[in-house]
């Protein structure tokens, strides 16, 4: 079984007014903390989508070791990042990170992973959260997704089994608004 980690940062960041991927975390880069935990995560290959702001990330974020695709057409949502990366992917298995939430546990990145249904999910106490895995059967569906919420149709259209993996603690902060991005903050601190 071969896994690629696949971290979507190509948003544009409307509601936010900034580059979200830039904001200051743990003394580097929002996205730079959010590559620390994908890479600490030991999978087969990573790949991260940019799209808006590219070039200052490029110029900003430490992309070592990470396969950049760019997304020109990140205006359209995080479907149009997958369908843009799905065509340099040729693992067994694609895990799906936000590249707005380093949160997340690589415990838990792991054993979604290694679900052995055609997706998988976090269940989190309350409710569900990234990060997904897809199966090799699962991703002619990811090659065609249009718009933000895209995954969770897929998700819950029933034409794929789905496994929820039993996950410690709430949802891991993503960040969207200014008061998402001073509650990932607090949760830094806390």
């Amino acid at each position: 079984m071969s896994v690629t980690g696949l971290v979507l940062a190509a948003g544009g960041s409307r509601r936010l007014g900034e580059a979200k991927q830039l904001l200051p975390f743990r003394g580097r880069t929002l996205l730079d903390a959010t590559l620390d935990m994908a890479r600490s995560c030991h999978l087969d290959d990573l790949v991260v989508t940019l799209g808006g702001s590219a070039k200052e990330i490029r110029d900003n974020v430490d992309l070592s070791g990470v396969r950049v695709v760019e997304n020109r057409s990140y205006q359209d949502g995080c479907g149009s990042s997958i369908r843009s990366a799905m065509p340099h992917i040729d693992t067994d298995r694609l895990v799906l990170l936000l590249g707005d939430q380093p949160l997340v546990s690589p415990f838990d990145v792991r054993r979604v992973a290694l679900v052995d249904t055609p997706i998988g999910v976090c269940r989190y106490a309350d409710g569900l959260g990234h990060p997904f895995v897809f199966h090799r059967p699962v991703y002619d569906d990811l090659a065609t997704l249009h718009g933000d919420k895209a995954v969770w149709k897929l998700l819950h259209s029933g034409r794929h089994p789905v496994r929820e993996i039993a996950t410690a603690g709430t949802v891991p902060v993503d960040v969207d608004t200014p008061e998402d991005y001073e509650r990932l903050l607090a949760n830094e601190e806390s």
